[in-house]
């Protein structure tokens, strides 16, 4: 049985960063890349490097560039991750897996480094494939935990729910991280919208890798342990930009949403240290009479523009920067 598996990037529309703080957010899959997991029976159990896995350069600066756009960890150890973790929670609940062995070999298009979620896509994909070979039913609201326990708790990598939600449940997600619901059930509230709802919208990556994303400093985490005001209004103000924007797109008025956008980016820049880079990239977005603000931590932007001529400007405008700009493709028909 040869076991095709796939996930895809996520754009955090609004309300990011608090999804990591109890907060509210809404993300939606974007289609238009994926990362891909082949898995097939085999006599050993073998996990096959990719090319971001690669240890043999031509040249100094060939690694130098690939450590740039690859970092200096590739996919394998994700998959190894996975796998253990998928094993551990079977022997905790109680599934039994048979005695079969597999070879798993991976592949991704989604532009690294640019806070699309491209390591995440790599894990969902990953326990999709071993639960289809083991025939292992997870339920859905509990899959995302597991991915992040993955990257959080084998891995070390901080990250948060939303990302792992959204690439579980995909399409467009309304999503509810507060304390009691998480402390209750594990889980928060995750609510499907129909990307209908949605006015047209685009992203922006950067290409120019030594941009980088966003810089975390300010404590935010260690401010927010210790109730500081500054950042418990600022929780509350973009879970409540969630919310509104959920309220208008149920209420069919998603041409409205694009100056939540803007605020959402506009409250963050506040707190948070950011590259000119990324900084450069929203302001010349809105130069153009579209909204933006970043899809996650920086690198790559996604905002409402009102019409075709606009796009053309984004497109025009953006492209010196060194970004390519796509129509995000939600649903898969």
């Amino acid at each position: 049985m040869l076991i095709h598996s796939k996930s895809h990037p996520r754009a955090g529309l609004v309300g990011n960063p608090s999804d990591g703080y109890f907060g509210k957010t809404i993300s939606f899959i974007v289609r238009n890349f994926e990362a891909e997991i082949v898995l097939y029976e085999t006599p050993e159990l073998k996990i096959l490097p990719a090319r971001r896995d690669e240890s043999v350069f031509g040249s100094i600066a060939e690694l130098s560039a690939d450590v740039r756009q690859f970092g200096y960890y590739g996919g394998i150890r994700l998959l190894k991750a996975t796998i253990k973790r998928f094993h551990d929670y079977c022997q905790e609940n109680g599934l039994c897996l048979d005695e079969r062995n597999f070879t798993l070999r991976y592949s991704s298009n989604i532009p690294p480094q640019v806070g699309m979620a491209g390591s995440s896509a790599i894990i969902t994909a990953c326990l999709r494939a071993l639960m289809t070979f083991y025939e292992v039913s997870i339920p859905k609201p509990i899959r995302p935990a597991i991915i992040l326990s993955v990257e959080n708790d084998e891995l070390k990598i901080p990250a948060g729910l939303q990302d792992r939600v959204i690439q579980t449940y995909e399409g467009l997600i309304y999503m509810d991280f507060a304390e009691d619901l998480m402390s209750q059930q594990g889980h928060g509230y995750y609510e499907e919208l129909d990307p209908k709802l949605l006015p047209p919208l685009y992203i922006a990556y950067t290409t120019k890798l030594s941009e980088g994303t966003e810089v975390f400093h300010n404590d935010i985490r260690g401010r927010f342990e210790r109730g500081d005001k500054e950042i418990m209004e600022a929780m509350d103000f973009w879970a409540g930009l969630a919310q509104e924007t959920c309220d208008l797109l149920k209420d069919k008025r998603g041409n409205e949403i694009g100056p939540l956008l803007n605020a959402n980016f506009d409250r963050r820049r506040q707190l948070y240290d950011m590259s000119e880079g990324n900084i450069r990239m929203v302001e010349a977005a809105r130069a153009t009479g579209a909204t933006a603000k970043f899809t996650g931590s920086g690198g790559a932007i996604v905002g409402t523009y009102p019409d075709g001529d606009t796009y053309e400007k984004l497109v025009q405008s953006l492209t010196p920067l060194g970004m390519n700009v796509i129509k995000p493709i939600i649903t898969a028909d």
